[in-house]
């Protein structure tokens, strides 16, 4: 299994909307590694049957399959994987973790057992859980994971002194900065962060990524520069404007479009509107050694009533990356007990797929 982790980490931030998987193929007896295999992207073959088309003209037929995750047993844009893994003549499949979705759980671990086929579950379930955060969260609520992330002094400054450039942040900041943005399906800010800065909100110095949609939100509806990069570029079909909509009506909606996860990038006020209606699952902040002051904050809105109706970072990681501090962790709000949540941050930093 932890081989098969492995491979559906290859897959992590190019398979939205579908899950990240992995499988591998072990023959009869244990003693042997067949074949291995991957979900690629949406729309790809699905890790088992990656797995058994490596396979080549070796049989499967007694082997036992490993996957991260149960095998799917409804028809989408690729066929079911359970009817792949009937056929084949597997003598045994060891799953990670269930199907999140309510209406698919369970159902593909039954139609192996029916066909005669031991089912093992539950290995190495945290970790195979662990693997798809904006998935589980997106295909049981329709919601996508919603990630807080912010460059900053240590007294909390989202920017430097007019005239003295963007960047408060290091290089290596930013360049983990891309790799989060490489593994999500939407970038999101405000109006103002898109008169004041003109970012371009793309992936840079990540091989092969996809690039997110970048959403504006306007809440004054105010007429938004044309000649920003947003809608000029090379991906200005993929820029998203909601007018006087709020932040969790945007989220639901992105939801129902298939995004599974949204950077929100800023500004305070849309930071502080994302923590004031406990919308934010993770943060990650990136904090500069710099005392700026000034009135640019990292989270604006009311804030919260009292100390223990605040906001907390479950299991908070902190590695220091140039001269700067990284901190993420996943975030709990006063109803959530923070016993129940899975500890599914791991002390080496992934962007999603183990954060």
């Amino acid at each position: 299994m932890r081989a098969a982790l492995r491979e559906a980490a290859k897959g992590a931030g190019r398979t939205s909307p579908n899950p990240a998987v992995g499988a591998v193929i072990v023959a009869r007896g244990g003693r042997s590694v067949l074949a291995r295999g991957y979900h690629r992207q949406a729309g790809m073959p699905h890790a088992e049957r990656e797995a058994l088309r490596a396979l080549g003209g070796k049989a499967a037929r007694g082997a036992t399959l490993y996957v991260t995750l149960e095998p799917c047993s409804t028809c989408g844009r690729t066929p079911p994987c359970v009817d792949a893994i009937i056929e084949a003549g597997f003598a045994r499949g060891v799953i990670g973790d269930i199907d999140p979705n309510p209406a698919h759980a369970g159902r593909g671990i039954r139609l192996l057992r029916d066909a005669g086929i031991s089912v093992l579950t539950g290995v190495l379930e945290e970790k195979c859980h662990a693997l798809n955060p904006a998935f589980n969260k997106w295909i049981q609520t329709g919601m996508p994971l919603v990630i807080a992330k912010a460059g900053m002094s240590l007294d909390g400054r989202l920017s430097r002194p007019p005239g003295e450039g963007q960047w408060i942040t290091g290089p290596a900041s930013r360049e983990r900065a891309h790799r989060l943005r490489a593994e999500v399906d939407a970038i999101l800010i405000g109006a103002g962060t898109l008169r004041a800065d003109n970012p371009r909100l793309t992936v840079r110095r990540v091989p092969n990524a996809r690039q997110p949609w970048r959403v504006v939100l306007s809440r004054g509806g105010e007429e938004l520069p044309a000649g920003s990069h947003l809608f000029t570029d090379e991906f200005k079909d993929r820029t998203l404007v909601y007018v006087r909509k709020s932040l969790r009506k945007v989220l639901r909606d992105l939801g129902r479009k298939g995004v599974t996860s949204v950077l929100i990038e800023g500004g305070m006020q849309v930071l502080g509107e994302a923590f004031d209606r406990r919308l934010v699952d993770r943060v990650h902040f990136f904090m500069a050694p710099l005392f700026l002051g000034g009135p640019k904050i990292v989270l604006g809105g009311r804030g919260a009533g009292s100390t223990p109706e605040s906001a907390r970072i479950i299991h908070p990681r902190y590695e220091k990356i140039g001269g700067d501090l990284h901190l993420w962790g996943e975030v709990a709000f006063a109803e959530t007990p923070v016993q129940a949540a899975r500890p599914a941050l791991g002390a080496k930093f992934r962007p999603l797929a183990g954060s």
